[in-house]
């Protein structure tokens, strides 16, 4: 088979059928695994990554892991250790360029390229860190994510994109500043839960999939693996629609569209009437 664009591509539709059950297996699990999630996500993404690199990033996390000293101290001596590993020693960081890459949102490419998004970068320090047995967490500050070390109310946070820099409350205050223009709020600073996480990943790459109509796919099934997740926007699948009809699957974007048009008519009959209107053309586009 020849693709129109470069890696990494899709698997074959039997192994990502596969694969996207054992994700939404693993998402409504009672306790979900962030790393097997962007794992299973970046097969679904990559048809490279096979078991053996899944087992391959795993045993690189451990060797990671392994670098780090025995119990450092506190919340800021695991921050400075992770700075000095992953940040300083191995090279792990983030710039502007990574935004424009598809990889800097699959956890396999992050842990190769030693270049990525922050949440990803903040995907490795947790698991690294976890490993060697840190008290470590995610958080999701608004249009920034960085790693928190210790209890909320002493937690120590890091800045993987920036090499695991540790962060001062005045730097937290500028990222989020930066960001959305707004103060910071403590309720920013509570540990992200997986899903959460999970969903903002997906997130990413739906964005990076909208800025290139040549690349539908990924938008497809970042919306489809999203939609797997116990709890997402219900709107995705108005969004799952649209992308079916634009890459000429009008029956099945027919069909998503009626089916969302149900949901909606409880709280907005114009606006389901209008989704019907759009099934019908798409179902007219067949003849």
């Amino acid at each position: 088979m020849r693709f129109p664009h470069p890696p990494p591509y899709p698997p074959e539709p039997e192994r990502s059928a596969e694969l996207r059950q054992l994700f939404a297996d693993e998402a409504r699990s009672g306790r979900p695994d962030l790393t097997t999630l962007c794992l299973l996500m970046g097969s679904v993404a990559d048809r490279a990554l096979d078991e053996a690199g899944v087992d391959a990033v795993h045993m690189e996390l451990d060797r990671l892991a392994g670098q780090l000293p025995f119990r450092p101290g506190g919340p800021r001596a695991w921050a400075s250790a992770l700075h000095e590993l992953l940040g300083e020693r191995h090279g792990y960081r983030g710039g502007p360029a990574d935004y424009q890459r598809l990889e800097s949102s699959l956890l396999h490419e992050v842990l190769v390229r030693r270049r990525g998004l922050p949440i990803l970068l903040s995907v490795l320090w947790m698991e690294v860190a976890r490993r060697a047995g840190a008290p470590v967490h995610g958080v999701a500050l608004p249009g920034h994510f960085v790693v928190g070390f210790g209890p909320v109310d002493e937690q120590v946070l890091a800045d993987p994109f920036d090499g695991g820099r540790v962060l001062s409350g005045s730097d937290a205050e500028l990222l989020v500043a930066g960001a959305t223009g707004e103060a910071l709020e403590p309720s920013m600073l509570m540990p992200a839960d997986p899903l959460e996480v999970m969903l903002r990943v997906l997130n990413n790459v739906r964005v990076w999939g909208a800025a290139r109509p040549e690349r539908s796919e990924v938008s497809l099934w970042a919306v489809e693996l999203a939609l797997l997740l116990p709890s997402h926007p219900a709107r995705l699948r108005y969004e799952r629609a649209q992308l079916l009809v634009r890459r000429g699957e009008f029956v099945a974007g027919a069909a998503e569209l009626e089916g969302y048009a149900e949901i909606v008519s409880t709280f907005d009959p114009p606006a389901a009437e209008r989704m019907r209107g759009q099934a019908r053309a798409a179902r007219a586009r067949l003849n």
